[in-house]
């Protein structure tokens, strides 16, 4: 009998602290549902002391998730667990994950503490922990740099305090595979009460080897892998669940672990963090990139036609991909919309936003022949991923661009529900448009990426544009989709203007797993 393996999703936690990814609260509930979908085991929603926005968004995945358990991150001090407690209360199962870094150069420099000291303060936050849940996850933060001894001493005394579940973070990605799992092992050997928890990984990608450091140790003992999908998080990225996950079922000679993961939720998940985040996923990703069952070389097209299992260690249709079908046109009503949105795990928040939403489908459908389930998630986002108060709308454009002539845009606005007028200039109608646009706005935002990428295939597809700004220290992500590539850009911009202007302010708290 194989044993479970806990899969610990991050995504909405240590995911959104790529530059740019933040999430809005409603964004958060819709990735935290798809995960629940997938059965992934420990949602981890965020980190509750961070900012308002953060505890709210928590709390509100705390009421909805109901088959997974819900977690915040706190560090380990009374207020972040408190607040981190308050925000799980609401959840049907409910963990605190408190961590405290335990290497000398962050225990010395950014801590400023003796390891004693160290060790008090841990057992003391396992103590605030446990007055909310009794599942509680204690993490030694820079795990992969601290001294073996001094992690024995820590767990042991966290473990008597009653944490259930103990954390080595390869924090900053510097662990090789062998040696890591060394340290899994002798962990579990040394700790005098290492069978009274869950031994837990959560390995960052800096030198590429976060998924091998993660399945080495799970090979060592570990049954708790953190991940996220597509393997956003800060940096290189985390363990990417999808590799993790497909690996363990793939190769079960080998692994004596399994998981409860629905695999063919992984591509619907992996789609719709990339369209939330602007996060595109590069076409040679293992599992859910677009070229990840595709073949080119004719002995490869050759073998599989014959045997699939020639050139293919894994199915497409396991990890959720599907040959994109026609699913709706538009004569289709209102009823048979909300019911195939309901099939690929979309659900709206209101009679409202389904109206909204399915008005832009009628629109969609004027323009464009074929709408596929991609259309569909991008033609919601529309809906979902602008702040709830638009500040800034688009109401008009008009782009002028012919052989030998500078492109020119005019543009009308709504600014805070009055009409404001801009034109300008450019290189190309997209710099004519994003100019005219800040003529009105006058953001004095920085551009530091603009992304497009086709949704589905066909001259008339919608092309799903990315367009990152940065101002005082904060980076956004915009996104923006229509069959007009010009539309779609202007939308980008506005709606990273509007995260910008928001008043949901991510505060990042010190440190990190």
């Amino acid at each position: 009998m194989k044993q479970h393996l806990v899969i610990f999703d991050t995504t909405l936690r240590d995911g959104e602290q790529s530059p740019g990814a933040s999430m809005t609260r409603e964004e958060k509930i819709r990735v935290a549902r798809q995960l629940e979908k997938m059965r992934v085991d420990v949602i981890e929603a965020g980190f509750a002391a961070a900012s308002p926005g953060d505890f709210d968004a928590i709390h509100a995945i705390a009421h909805t998730i109901k088959e997974s358990t819900v977690c915040s991150l706190a560090r380990a001090n009374e207020n972040d667990i408190r607040r981190a407690g308050e925000a799980i209360k609401p959840a049907k199962s409910g963990r605190v994950h408190t961590f405290i870094a335990t290497s000398p150069i962050h225990m010395e420099k950014k801590l400023r503490m003796s390891p004693d000291q160290v060790v008090e303060q841990a057992i003391r936050a396992i103590g605030w922990a446990r007055e909310y849940t009794d599942d509680v996850e204690f993490s030694a933060e820079d795990a992969g740099r601290s001294e073996l001894d001094f992690l024995c001493r820590i767990f042991e005394q966290v473990i008597k305090a009653g944490a259930t579940t103990i954390n080595v973070p390869d924090t900053v990605g510097y662990n090789i595979p062998y040696q890591y799992a060394e340290t899994i092992r002798q962990l579990i050997e040394r700790v005098p009460n290492s069978d009274r928890v869950i031994w837990s990984v959560h390995c960052h990608n800096d030198l590429g080897l976060a998924v091998s450091n993660s399945l080495a140790a799970v090979l060592a003992g570990a049954r708790q892998v953190e991940c996220t999908i597509n393997g956003l998080g800060e940096r290189a990225g985390n363990a990417s669940l999808e590799e993790v996950v497909m690996a363990v079922r793939t190769r079960s000679d080998v692994f004596p672990v399994e998981t409860r993961i629905d695999t063919t939720q992984i591509v619907p998940a992996s789609k719709l963090v990339s369209q939330i985040t602007g996060y595109p996923v590069q076409p040679n990703k293992a599992v859910v990139g677009a070229n990840a069952f595709a073949h080119e070389a004719g002995i490869h097209q050759d073998g599989v036609l014959k045997h699939r299992e020639t050139y293919e260690i894994m199915r497409a249709e396991d990890v959720g991909w599907a040959q994109n079908k026609l699913v709706l046109g538009k004569h289709s009503g209102r009823n048979a919309f909300k019911a195939r949105l309901q099939q690929i795990g979309i659900e709206l928040e209101s009679d409202e936003a389904l109206n909204a939403a399915f008005a832009r489908f009628k629109e969609l459908a004027d323009r464009k022949h074929e709408i596929f389930d991609e259309d569909l998630h991008a033609l919601v986002s529309d809906e979902v991923v602008t702040p709830e108060h638009e500040h800034y709308k688009l109401i008009y454009s008009h782009v002028c661009s012919e052989t030998g002539e500078m492109p020119h845009a005019r543009v009308i606005l709504s600014v805070g529900g009055v009409e404001r007028k801009g034109e300008a200039s450019g290189g190309g109608p997209v710099d004519a448009t994003f100019k005219a646009i800040e003529r009105i706005a006058k953001s004095g935002a920085e551009l530091l990426l603009y992304s497009v990428n086709a949704i589905t295939t066909g001259t008339d597809a919608q092309g799903e544009v990315t367009t990152r700004l940065a101002k005082a220290g904060r980076i956004v992500n915009g996104n923006g989709a229509d069959t007009d590539i010009v539309i779609a850009s202007a939308r980008s911009y506005l709606n990273a203007l509007n995260k910008l202007h928001s008043s949901l302010d991510r505060v990042r708290a010190q440190g990190d797993v």
